[in-house]
């Protein structure tokens, strides 16, 4: 369909019905919870003040976020502490709970380091029952985990290991066939890679 040039843009008058060019509608906005769950890893530098760890764990609930871990710890700053959480939800909630999450008093910085380049380590100390004909086996496994024996007794091993959260799964099923009787694990904690500092950016 052309315009005649002198018509200042007007369409002519005598085009048939229906020939008026469709307007496409925007995109429809994704809701919260609509989209695919996965993974997501959050980082937290708040004040080292009481009632900060219950008011985070607070939030998350009232957004129905399960969380699957949560590791504080204090930074090179005894007033400031830092926070990796571990939830799973899809990108939309998980972005607006971490807007509600930096509103928060005392929490300084909050950065969704999912999708960056970072070093995961998570810690695991496991109490595997052991008898006399596994016991080799079981310190075999270990040694292939690159773990420690922490302790050893008449009827167990407790095992030290660390790796990213997929390394500890797995050697978690492989002594589960002889038998767990106590697990315990700290929960990721996360750093990104590079010079860049989350601690650093709070300083200046």
């Amino acid at each position: 369909m052309s315009v005649d040039p002198e018509s200042n843009g007007a369409l002519p008058a005598d085009l048939p019905p229906g020939s008026l060019p469709a307007h496409s509608a925007p995109p429809p906005r994704a809701l919260p919870g609509g989209g695919e769950h996965r993974r997501h890893v959050l980082v937290a530098v708040v004040l080292n003040k009481p009632g900060v760890l219950n008011r985070v764990a607070s939030l998350m609930r009232a957004r129905n976020f399960n969380i699957d871990s949560l590791a504080v710890s204090h930074t090179d700053r005894d007033d400031i502490s830092r926070m990796t959480i571990t939830l799973q939800g899809d990108d939309v909630a998980v972005e607006q709970a971490a807007k509600q999450l930096y509103r928060l008093i005392d929490v300084l910085k909050v950065q969704d380091v999912t999708t960056e380049p970072t070093v995961q380590q998570e810690l695991a100390l496991v109490k595997v029952r052991a008898t006399d004909s596994t016991r080799a086996e079981i310190l075999r496994f270990v040694e292939l985990s690159r773990g420690w024996v922490v302790d050893l007794s008449d009827g167990s091993v407790i095992v030290e290991v660390t790796g990213t959260e997929s390394e500890i799964d797995a050697f978690v099923a492989l002594v589960r066939t002889y038998g767990i009787k106590e697990l315990v694990r700290t929960g990721a904690v996360v750093m990104a890679r590079g010079s860049g500092s989350i601690e650093e950016a709070i300083k200046r």
